[in-house]
């Protein structure tokens, strides 16, 4: 138990090591990402049209290295934020924009939905000082279409 407890010390340090080497791309003055729509409180029928924003920056594909860019991640219904020094994951609710897009269409299940942005420097890590957006809360509701034919 003692060797496999050191091995887990050894494995977070090299970690903790190795992440705070990593190159972090600084983010301009006044940069502001944003999301253009769906607006804060809309009732949204799915699918749902997302519109990214951005001001200050330029948006570039994942591995480009162009000074003042980056592309968008967006997170959907995250209780928390990435770790700021390091690449950010691909999981279902931190969804990767790395061709550039500026826009996406979701499928959401009814209910409500948190939705925000978080711009990513060509390996993915968020830039210093991180350039997020605000949170916004939407509720998404599935159509449903009724026969035409019902007996009454």
């Amino acid at each position: 138990m003692k060797t496999f407890s050191t091995l887990l010390l050894f494995v977070c340090l090299t970690i903790g090591l190795v992440a705070s080497d990593l190159p972090r791309t600084p983010s301009p003055d006044g940069a502001v990402v944003y999301i253009v729509s769906p607006l804060e409180g809309a009732v949204l029928e799915s699918p749902v049209t997302v519109v990214f924003g951005l001001k200050g920056m330029g948006v570039a594909p994942a591995g480009v290295d162009v000074p003042n860019t980056g592309h968008h991640h967006l997170l959907l219904d995250a209780d928390a934020l990435p770790a700021e020094g390091l690449p950010m994951p691909m999981a279902p609710s931190l969804i990767h924009f790395g061709k550039g897009q500026t826009e996406t269409e979701l499928v959401l299940e009814a209910g409500t939905h948190t939705l925000q942005l978080i711009l990513g420097d060509r390996l993915h890590i968020p830039h210093q000082p991180p350039v997020i957006s605000e949170k916004i809360t939407t509720v998404s509701y599935t159509h449903l279409t009724l026969p035409t034919n019902r007996e009454v």
